[in-house]
């Protein structure tokens, strides 16, 4: 069993961006929040069950994926260390989620339920506002992914990625930026290929 005080101070770091905790408030936090190792390729999230966590990744990556009729996967997002992940619509209605979530390598989250999250609201309620502003910030990120997707060819996609996530291109295998990104995988080795030549 993962001991919470041996990583909570991750997201204290991370929450501390945007507001100010107390002593008492990380006591709040430090027990609603509850710490969880995945293995590569373990699932954190199985479709058609209840995404009952929002997840904060202290180590590792992830991706959330949609597995069509066809059987074929399509990649929908990433996180790695400091990032949240989770299905919000699952996790805010209770119902069963469309989505996969996989570690693409070790990984450590601290997870909070909605009935706990809902608690720390109260009584940390500046909270409210951390929360406010990651999903915001979430939700103009996936604007932007689905305007580029529907706008711009691969090649540019694929620039815009380098440029907004750095860190990523070396930790994720290509296929799955690929399916990030709209392309087929020979094209992203085509686009590589030529940057390299540059």
């Amino acid at each position: 069993m993962l001991e919470i005080r041996d990583h909570i101070s991750h997201l204290f770091t991370h929450m501390e961006k945007q507001i100010i905790l107390s002593k008492k408030d990380k006591e709040e936090l430090s027990i609603s929040f509850k710490a969880r190792r995945l293995l590569k390729r373990q699932y954190l999230l199985q479709a058609d069950t209840v995404c009952a966590h929002e997840s904060f990744v202290v180590k590792g990556c992830l991706r959330m994926l949609y597995v069509d009729e066809k059987g074929i996967d399509h990649t929908l997002s990433f996180a790695v260390e400091n990032w949240w992940i989770c299905d919000l619509e699952s996790f805010l209605r209770g119902s069963p989620s469309a989505y996969n979530i996989e570690a693409l390598e070790n990984t450590i989250v601290l997870q909070v339920d909605a009935i706990a999250l809902e608690k720390l609201y109260q009584k940390i309620p500046l909270l409210d506002r951390y929360f406010r502003i990651l999903h915001q910030n979430a939700f103009i990120g996936q604007s932007k992914r689905i305007l580029n997707n529907i706008s711009l060819p691969g090649r540019a996609r694929y620039d815009i990625f380098l440029k907004t996530y750095p860190q990523l291109h070396q930790r994720i295998p290509q296929k799955y930026i690929a399916s990030f990104l709209g392309i087929t995988p020979v094209f992203l080795s085509q686009i590589r290929k030529q940057r390299s030549q540059r």
